[in-house]
């Protein structure tokens, strides 16, 4: 052989003994292969659609969707399109998924300490609670709960208290109503319309939101002042006011008089005014909490025990309540084990929230991906949309704990 084709072949020799070459190759071998599989379902999936006559096309969510939903935020009714009750599948599917999110959060960090309590009692309660309820699936809890709502009695002989009427219905009560002429002044000085009751509930939203990160400001500004002259100003107090009178200062700009509309018993033994939630919503938010909240508690006790004990002694040793070390001390720390299982825990819950189909009630999944499929017959268009609203709501959670991980993350030096 000459010396040229040994130096060919030489060369292509130690072009294939580079790891990093073999590996691009593999790397494209699969992508290719990939992209031939999906190209085959694709063309396979397009010809079984012809030749079975099925249509094809978005031009059904302009069409009239011909069916009411039991609960929904937003106005709709059966001469809607099925665009809108799109629309009103997505609301319903993050009202629970971020009610429940907040609502387990708070029970399953009290489970998870009170798991690791001195309280003997206190701790096996604890135990029992999370092995009973981790071990049972949730589809069986949720019809369990709402088995137990209809055994609760009818409208007509509901629990009363405080204008809150508790029924197999659900709960009904009082509902804000802007410009109400139950309000404490003569003319509305807002800009929102009249008897608008969810529109004076976004209104407290937008205040709360506002007057938490008031607060936050303050709890800053003490803290670079503290710093910097060496005084620590009443923060506390500060807040407290801050977080009281900044709401209150938006909610009388925006929707002044509120005032509230209460439900009340008419002579046939039914309920008019106020707002109803219905009893599928509590039941699927009630599973959510519960079922949730005891994986969260042993995430939490975790993060807890992962932090060194001498941090507890050397607070103890301060003579620090045990309160403040747990608050101060421990659970911060605790937070950079406990973020990313908890993140999870978050895409679970959103997720199970599917099985609300179950019970009734109307989320994503029971009207695109159940009704609007059954009536239109377009199964891809309607399952592809639900996923969609699944993997942006996912990829939103991800990216918000995410971002929240990092700030609290140990920074190398």
């Amino acid at each position: 052989m000459s010396e040229k084709g040994k130096s060919t072949s030489g060369s292509i020799g130690a072009w294939f003994g580079d790891e990093r070459v073999r590996g691009k190759i593999a790397q494209g071998l699969v992508i290719f292969f990939l992209l031939l599989l999906v190209s085959f379902l694709v063309h396979n999936t397009s010809q079984n659609i012809d030749s079975r006559g099925i249509k094809t096309g978005w031009g059904f969510l302009s069409q009239p969707a011909g069916y009411d939903v039991l609960f929904k935020i937003v106005e709709f009714d059966s001469t809607y399109s099925h665009g809108r009750i799109f629309f009103v599948g997505i609301l319903n599917t993050l009202l629970v998924s971020a009610i429940g999110i907040v609502l387990a959060t708070f029970l399953g960090f009290f489970v998870g300490v009170l798991r690791l309590s001195n309280n003997w009692l206190v701790s096996k309660i604890a135990y029992v609670y999370i092995d009973i309820i981790r071990n049972i699936p949730l589809l069986v809890q949720l019809l369990l709960w709402y088995s137990i709502f209809l055994f609760l009695p009818k409208i007509q002989e509901s629990y009363t208290a405080f204008s809150f009427y508790l029924s197999n219905a659900g709960v009904n009560m009082p509902a804000p109503s802007i410009g109400a002429s139950t309000g404490l002044m003569p003319f509305n000085v807002g800009f929102l319309p009249e008897s608008m009751g969810w529109s004076a509930f976004l209104v407290v939203l937008i205040a709360g939101a506002v007057g938490f990160f008031s607060t936050r400001w303050v709890k800053n500004w003490g803290k670079r002042k503290m710093e910097a002259t060496g005084e620590r100003p009443p923060v506390v107090l500060l807040s407290l006011i801050t977080a009281i009178l900044v709401p209150i200062l938006i909610v009388l700009f925006f929707a002044w008089p509120i005032g509230l509309d209460l439900p009340k018993a008419n002579n046939f033994g039914r309920l008019k005014g106020g707002t109803t939630v219905p009893a599928e919503f509590l039941v699927l938010l009630l599973g959510l909490t519960i079922y949730t909240s005891a994986f969260i508690a042993e995430i939490v006790r975790s993060g807890i025990m992962a932090v060194s004990k001498g941090q507890t002694e050397a607070a103890s040793s301060l003579g620090l309540k045990k309160s403040w070390t747990l608050n101060l001390i421990v659970i911060p720390q605790a937070m950079r084990v406990i973020v990313p299982p908890l993140t999870s825990q978050y895409l679970n819950l959103t997720k199970n929230s599917s099985l609300a189909v179950a019970i009734g009630y109307p989320d994503i999944v029971a009207t695109i991906g159940g009704t609007t499929l059954n009536q239109t017959g377009q199964a891809i268009e309607c399952i592809a949309m639900t996923m969609l609203v699944y993997l942006v709501i996912s990829l939103s959670i991800s990216t918000v704990m995410n971002i929240y991980n990092r700030r609290i993350a140990l920074v190398e030096r």
